[in-house]
């Protein structure tokens, strides 16, 4: 009997509004009924959904061997043929740059009609080249329309005004004055265009944050969390930005530090009336005993910062976790198979799981995956490259990869087309955010840490510990702890290498 993942929470992974049922007329090419007539071609009435799928379809006519816009339906083999070749007299050409891509308002493109409404929000055409630039990289998305609906919002509406009157200067330091959702979209469009320096898009975020977090905190209370915050995360993390390094992981554990700092002195001032100096080794335990487990982030603090105001050193052990967790194996399998053959996520977070499930990968460097970490050529079976050398992709997770890769989300609007991360964000040049994978893979029901756990477990009873950790790219002490966990040791892995012929 096969075994149903535990927890499963299957989404509804069909996209769009459902298709309205009623009509007194059927569309000439799907066969549903008609809400409205689009187009009538030779073949009949056809729908909103067929025509606009017409008018996006390029490549080579079967029939008279042109290569452009192939509106017209599939021949005997299957291939779409072109507007002349199917008896469309429609002209798709658009009156002002002569693409043929079909008609967005009157007689122009949805590209040209983009670049009006974007020069109209703008004051007009731009003068500065940076604004200039930035019209033409979203007027260059793979498909124009989304944009165009993307700057229905208000928000966007009002901010591009405000690049165009000069309210906002298009800089990084006048982007930083208007923090949100829509400036960092637009600086990372602008910087994956060369229109801005390359700037790290975490740390000013992180700069600002200190800042609100320290603007509601009693005098007593900021001092020391200030210069705990400056002083030993700040300088830390603006150390990893000037090597490159990635500083979000840093910035999101710093956070925590900071944030259970700032709680923990807040409640010593207010229920004792003491402040940091006084602060004493029983304060701390009480602290601690009295709350979750996050309270133990005040560790970093009391050990680097508080000694510079009490004057003294006050020991504070590490946490050391009470339980592992850990899926069954049975249960990594249903898993494994529901990812690999179930409908209960989109593709790309279906591969994300069995990427945990398979190769115990956490999820940041998931998310930070490169596309050229697979190697996909016909000499061979499919490898993925994790660590020091590649290993061996399985088929049918080989063939759901090669899906996935070529049908990767969030490729077609901006100029993220040609994105090198396996999981491309949706900002231009970055990759989907972490946060993002643990949520959907969350809801599903998949246990994240569990699920690469139990595989990590499974690998090192399989190989000795070191092959894998070189492998999947931990290192020898986590992957032999595990091997210990499983009850295999490997300790007479060396006499059986040595008795081989």
């Amino acid at each position: 009997m096969t075994m149903e993942p535990e927890g499963l929470n299957p989404r509804n992974t069909v996209r769009g509004r459902p298709r309205k049922t009623y009509g007194t007329r059927d569309c000439a090419r799907c066969g549903k009924p008609l809400r409205r007539v689009q187009a009538t071609w030779p073949e009949g009435r056809v729908c909103f959904p067929c025509w606009f799928v017409a008018i996006h379809t390029r490549g080579e006519c079967p029939r008279c061997g042109v290569d452009r816009l192939l509106p017209g339906p599939a021949d005997e083999n299957g291939r779409n043929v072109c507007g002349p070749c199917a008896g469309i007299v429609d002209d798709f050409h658009c009156g002002r740059c002569g693409a043929e891509a079909g008609h967005h308002r009157k007689n122009l493109c949805a590209r040209c009609a983009l670049r009006d409404d974007l020069h109209v929000l703008l004051g007009g055409v731009p003068a500065d080249p940076t604004l200039a630039g930035l019209v033409d990289a979203l007027c260059s998305a793979e498909r124009p329309e989304s944009i165009l609906i993307w700057k229905r919002s208000p928000k966007v509406q009002q901010f591009l005004r405000s690049l165009g009157d000069g309210s906002i200067a298009p800089t990084h330091e006048g982007l930083d004055s208007h923090p949100g959702r829509v400036t960092e979209h637009l600086r990372a469009l602008m910087q994956h265009n060369g229109l801005l320096p390359q700037r790290d898009p975490w740390l000013p975020v992180f700069e600002q944050w200190i800042e609100a977090k320290l603007a509601d905190l009693p005098i007593e209370v900021r001092r020391p969390v200030e210069r705990f915050a400056t002083w030993h995360h700040l300088r830390r993390i603006r150390e990893i930005e000037l090597v490159g390094g990635q500083t979000r992981p840093s910035i999101r554990w710093s956070k925590q530090e900071i944030t259970e700092t700032a709680k923990f002195l807040l409640w010593l001032h207010q229920a004792y009336g003491r402040t940091a100096a006084e602060c004493t080794k029983g304060d701390i335990d009480e602290w601690i005993a009295g709350g979750p487990t996050t309270r133990t982030a005040i560790r970093t603090f009391v050990v680097t910062t508080l000694p510079a105001f009490t004057g003294r050193t006050i020991a504070m052990d590490h946490r050391t976790a009470r339980s592992t967790p850990t899926i069954s194996q049975d249960q990594r399998l249903s898993w494994i198979r529901e990812l690999l053959a179930g409908t209960s996520e989109s593709l790309p977070y279906r591969v994300a799981g069995i990427l945990i499930l398979l190769y115990a990968q956490p999820l940041n460097r998931i998310a930070a995956l490169r596309t050229d970490a697979v190697d996909d050529t016909q000499h061979g079976p499919m490898t993925i490259t994790f660590g020091k050398h590649p290993v061996d992709v399985p088929e049918p997770f080989a063939a759901l990869l090669r899906d996935h890769l070529s049908n990767r989300p969030n490729l077609r609007t901006g100029s993220n087309s040609s994105s090198p991360w396996f999981f491309p964000g949706y900002h231009a040049g970055d990759h989907v955010h972490v946060d993002t994978i643990m949520h959907r893979l969350r809801q599903l029901g998949l246990s994240n840490l569990g699920g690469r756990n139990r595989s990590l477990d499974e690998l090192v009873v399989e190989c000795p510990p070191p092959i894998v950790a070189d492998a999947v790219n931990y290192s020898c002490q986590v992957a032999t702890k595990h091997a210990a966990n499983a009850g295999e040791s490997w300790a007479r892995y060396t006499g059986r290498r040595i008795r081989e012929p």
